[in-house]
């Protein structure tokens, strides 16, 4: 008879602790804050491929060259939006899974940059574009300014 409590009590802990769970998720997501006009289609769609990926976004519509560049990104690797993530600047239609990776990764750069707006790209992917997907790459931006290549996309 004790076992039997003993049991039923540790189950409705974890089913109490499972209940929990969402309310603890959803502290945990990484917040993204990010600058835009606040006409921009393709930006709010970006933010909703973000939240879709499991982070909090603030939005900001007072435009984003002022704070692009307070975060040192080079005005020629520009888009329409800038965030800021952790410390690191992301600097257009960057993927979710690239910032994961360097989130996970840590190095210390500035930060992230898809440069233009890149038809295929997450939030320049709306059935407007038809399914169309250039390629392109997502660049590392280093202290200095310079990039290399952090992921290619549609490429042959």
């Amino acid at each position: 008879m004790m076992k039997r409590r003993l049991l039923i009590q540790a189950l409705a802990s974890l089913a109490g602790a499972s209940l929990g769970a969402p309310a603890v998720m959803a502290q945990s997501k990484t917040m993204v804050e990010v600058w835009k006009d606040p006409s921009c289609g393709c930006c709010k769609d970006w933010v909703t491929h973000m939240e879709a990926n499991g982070f909090q976004v603030k939005v900001d519509d007072s435009g984003n060259a002022a704070v692009r560049t307070r975060l040192g990104v080079p005005e020629k690797l520009g888009s329409c939006h800038t965030a800021l993530i952790a410390g690191y600047a992301i600097e257009g239609h960057v993927p979710a899974k690239d910032i994961q990776r360097l989130l996970k990764e840590r190095p210390k750069v500035i930060g992230l940059t898809v440069p233009g707006m890149k038809v295929g790209s997450p939030g320049m992917d709306g059935p407007e574009y038809k399914g169309r997907k250039d390629p392109y790459d997502v660049l590392l931006i280093s202290s200095d300014g310079s990039t290399r290549v952090y992921q290619s996309y549609n490429r042959a």
